[in-house]
C-alpha cells in the first residue's frame, strides 16, 4: 500500500483513533484509493482528506467502507460518534476549512451555534427600565418615557433598514446569522440550499447515503446520473465507469455545472452541486472522449 503522511499534530485523541482505525480497515482490504472511491461513491480527493485527518468522514462514507470491506458497521461508527463530537466542538485542525470548502472560518461559531453580528440586537428593554427604577417620583417616570421612545426608535430601525440588509443579503444567495442559527443538519453535513450550489458533494458531506440517484441513462460504455439530496437541497451529475477526457455535466434549468475525468487512476467523476427543491428539473448529460454523448432525458 502507498505511504501515507502523517496526522495533524493537533488532532484531538479521538479524531486521531477514528482515523488510524480507518486506514487499518482500507489497507487490510488491500484497496488503493481509487477502488475506494468506486465503491463507496465517494471521491477519490475526499478520500485522501478522510485518511489524512484533513477532512472527517460523513456517516454514510464510513458505513459504506464497512460493506465493502467486510467490517461490522458498528464496530467504525463507534469510534465515528465520538470523532465528530470533538471535530465540530473543538478549533479546527490545520487547513480543514480550505478543504472543506464551506466550514467554518477561524472565529465562527460552530455548526448550529452562530454568533450574532454585532449590533444586530438593541439592548433588551426588559433590564433598561431598571436603570430609571432607582430614582422615585417624577424623574422616574421621566427616564422610562425616554427610554420608551429609545425602543421604539430602535424597533423601528431593525424592522426597516436592519431587516432590509438582511434580506438584501439573502436576495444575493448568502444565508443570514439568522437563517444558519435555525437550520439543523446532521453531523457531517456542512451546507443546504444555495449555500451547496458550486460546492463539492462528498466534502460537504451530501453524498452516501444522504443521496438517490434520480434518474440515469447509458452513454457508451459509461454510465450518467442525476444525484439529488433531499437533506442538502441540491443536485449534481455523475458518471461511472468513465475514462480520462469523459466530461460530465448537470443543468436546472438556466444553471448548469461540470466535471471531467482528470487522470487513468479515476473512472468516476463527479460535477459541482447546483440548489434545487427536488430533481424534477435537473438533466445530466455526458460526453465521453470517445465522442458519444447522451443526457438523462
Amino acid at each position: 500500500m502507498p505511504r501515507r503522511r502523517n496526522l495533524p499534530d493537533e488532532l484531538d485523541p479521538r479524531v486521531r483513533e477514528f482515523v488510524e482505525q480507518l486506514r487499518k480497515v482500507v489497507d487490510r482490504a488491500g484497496l488503493g484509493l481509487g477502488a475506494v472511491a468506486d465503491r463507496t461513491g465517494y471521491g477519490r480527493t475526499s478520500w485522501e482528506r478522510y485518511l489524512d485527518g484533513r477532512l472527517l468522514a460523513p456517516k454514510g462514507a464510513v458505513i459504506a467502507l464497512a460493506e465493502i470491506t467486510g467490517t461490522p458497521p458498528a464496530r467504525l461508527t463507534a469510534l465515528w460518534e465520538p470523532a465528530a463530537r470533538a471535530w465540530n466542538g473543538t478549533e479546527p485542525p490545520r487547513d480543514r476549512t480550505v478543504d472543506a470548502g464551506a466550514g467554518p472560518a477561524v472565529g465562527a461559531a460552530p455548526p448550529g451555534r452562530a454568533r450574532a453580528p454585532q449590533g444586530e440586537f438593541g439592548p433588551p428593554p426588559s433590564q433598561e427600565p431598571r436603570r430609571g427604577a432607582a430614582g422615585g417620583g417624577r424623574t422616574a417616570l421621566f427616564l422610562a418615557g425616554v427610554l420608551g421612545v429609545v425602543t421604539v426608535v430602535v424597533g423601528a430601525f431593525l424592522l426597516t433598514g436592519g431587516g432590509e440588509q438582511r434580506r438584501t443579503a439573502g436576495a444575493s444567495g448568502t444565508p443570514s446569522p439568522s437563517a444558519r442559527a435555525g437550520a439543523v443538519l446532521p453531523s457531517g453535513v456542512l451546507c443546504q440550499g444555495s449555500g451547496c450550489t458550486g460546492k463539492d458533494a462528498e466534502a460537504m458531506g451530501c453524498g452516501g447515503g444522504l443521496a438517490t440517484t434520480a434518474r440515469s441513462a447509458p452513454v457508451g460504455r459509461a454510465l450518467v446520473e442525476v444525484r439529488y439530496s433531499r437533506t442538502c437541497g441540491a443536485v449534481w451529475g455523475r458518471v461511472t465507469q468513465a475514462v480520462p477526457g469523459d466530461v460530465v455535466r448537470v443543468t436546472v434549468g438556466s444553471r448548469r455545472a461540470s466535471g471531467t475525468v482528470a487522470t487513468s487512476a479515476e473512472t468516476i467523476a463527479y460535477t459541482p452541486m447546483i440548489a434545487a427543491g427536488s430533481a424534477d428539473r435537473a438533466t445530466a448529460c455526458a460526453v465521453l472522449a470517445s465522442g458519444e454523448g447522451g443526457c438523462t432525458g
